[in-house]
Parts: C-alpha cells; sequence; structure tokens
C-alpha cells in the first residue's frame, strides 16, 4: 500500500503561486495514478486534478474557479506529484488532499491511500 504525504501549502496572498507536494512511500508508486482534491470550509470535498500513471494523461476539474491556473506533473523517480496553482484566490483556501487510484479518473469514490492534507489560506 502506498502512503502519501502533502506538503507546500501555507498562508499566501492573492495573485501568489504555490506549488503543492504529495510524497509517495511504500508501495508501487508508479502504478497508481494520482489525485488532488480539496475541501473548503463548510463545504463538500471536491476533485481538482488527476495524472496518470505515466504523466499522460492528465484531468481537470471543468469548474471555472479551477480551469487554466491549475497544473499537475509528477515525477516518478521522486515518488511525488506536484500541483501548481497559479493567481491564487481567496475561494481557493481549504485543505487540499492527494489519493491513489488504479486508474485516471475524476471519481472522488475511486481514490484511497489518502493523504493528512495540506491547508492553504489565501488572504485578499
Amino acid at each position: 500500500q502506498v502512503q502519501l504525504v502533502e506538503s507546500g501549502g501555507g498562508l499566501v496572498q492573492a495573485g501568489d503561486s504555490l506549488t503543492l507536494s504529495c510524497v509517495a512511500s511504500g508501495g508501487a508508486f508508479s502504478t497508481y495514478a494520482i489525485g488532488w482534491f480539496r475541501q473548503a470550509p463548510g463545504k463538500e470535498r471536491e476533485f481538482v486534478a488527476a495524472i496518470s500513471r505515466n504523466s499522460s494523461p492528465t484531468t481537470y476539474s471543468d469548474s471555472d474557479s479551477v480551469k487554466d491556473r491549475f497544473a499537475i506533473t509528477r515525477d516518478n523517480a521522486k515518488r511525488t506529484v506536484y500541483l501548481r496553482i497559479n493567481s491564487l484566490k481567496p475561494e481557493d483556501t481549504a485543505v487540499y488532499y492527494c489519493a491513489a487510484a488504479a486508474h485516471i479518473t475524476q471519481e472522488m469514490r475511486a481514490f484511497g491511500n489518502w493523504g493528512q492534507g495540506t491547508q492553504v489560506t489565501v488572504s485578499s
């Protein structure tokens, strides 16, 4: 079983950029698709982006709040998946989680091995 640990969150200003990391230990990391999700205060957890085991394809949420500002990449040699967020907005404030799936998908129920999350807070 792969274990995932997120990092890179923090308090940032609106308009800044941030890169989150999801580091895996144990298991065969390169055989998993990895997804990023986020949960804002008082809201349900939502899908953000996912990347297949070989980095292509990737898929992103169709939400206007995500589209064109997020980029997911992975480095299998480093057992790490990254989520780059550009032009951060206060509505990006959330706990960001990564999780593993057998195949690339946007379906949250297909993901397991959830990390503990990393908090991103965007001030206006």
